[in-house]
């Protein structure tokens, strides 16, 4: 029998993202930071592409950010309902990452397999971030995926993509528990 991880364990029967609206400073410092990116990375990777790349966003970014999204959403046509939430997520933000989905080209590994990684990397950074304390919350919101906004606001080249954008800072509440999904009705056996 294999020895069980029963903190892991624990914690992964627990884990609950904390909504980016409830964050408050502080955020991670540089230092930390860089440690749970780190253990992001630590993610599946068919033929060791690392098909991402992390984008901080934090202080005065923020603000730039939810002026760009208004701005974006404006020129596209948004209503003012999908406008103001394009930018809110700016406007509320203490610390944000960005993953970004770098596709490199391969014979080998498949686009859509590049794409799964770099979700992993999101879920990985928010596990990471709730299991060392912080509160954490993946989003991207209809502006993230607005080529406009993802390569003028974010520099990002034609062939990348927002994956997500994982806020990360103090929480100020626990959120109660969603229902969650009922496994014997997802789960076929053969």
């Amino acid at each position: 029998m294999p020895e069980a991880n029963a903190a892991a364990l624990d914690f992964l029967k627990t884990r609950r993202s904390r909504p980016a609206k409830t964050l408050t400073a502080p955020a991670p410092e540089r230092a930390e930071l860089e440690a749970l990116l780190t253990l992001a990375a630590r993610t599946p990777d068919h033929g060791k592409l690392e098909p991402w790349r992390f984008i901080v966003i934090e202080g005065d970014a923020m603000a730039k950010l939810a002026d760009a999204a208004e701005t974006t959403a404006k020129a596209l046509g948004f209503d003012e309902e999908k406008t103001a939430k394009a930018r809110s997520q700016f406007d509320q933000g203490i610390c944000a990452v960005a993953v970004v989905e770098s596709p490199v080209m391969s014979d080998k590994i498949p686009a859509i397999e590049q794409t799964y990684s770099a979700g992993a990397v999101c879920l990985a950074l928010v596990n990471a971030a709730l299991a060392a304390g912080w509160g954490a919350n993946w989003l991207s919101g209809a502006i993230s995926h607005e080529r406009q906004f993802a390569e003028h606001a974010l520099g990002l080249t034609p062939h990348e993509r927002i994956a997500g954008l994982i806020h990360i800072a103090t929480e100020t509440a626990t959120p109660p528990d969603r229902p969650r999904p009922d496994v014997k009705a997802k789960t076929t056996w053969l």
